[in-house]
């Protein structure tokens, strides 16, 4: 468990400094597996029509609904690793 958790926030140092920015899809599925990873499932009201990046964030990490945290912290450590 501490090596996943050290290897997770070693991803998350990585993330910012990836050599290019990921597009709009692969951004949002960073954002909902490192919410998954941190907070668990989404238990956050769904944003209003008016707010359309908060919803989109909400929609990336309430698909991952039921994902155990180890789970989700090791797909971010693999999608921060094949984007390096």
């Amino acid at each position: 468990m501490a090596d996943l958790k050290a290897a997770f926030e070693s991803a998350v140092a990585n993330s910012k400094n990836l050599s290019e920015r990921p597009d709009n899809g692969t951004l949002l599925k960073i954002y909902g597996l490192y919410k998954q990873s941190t907070a668990g499932d989404n238990t956050e009201k769904k944003p209003g029509f008016g707010d359309m990046v908060g919803r989109a964030k909400w929609d990336a990490w309430n698909g991952l609904k039921g994902t155990s945290s180890d789970d989700a912290m090791q797909q971010y450590i693999d999608l921060i690793g094949s984007l390096s």
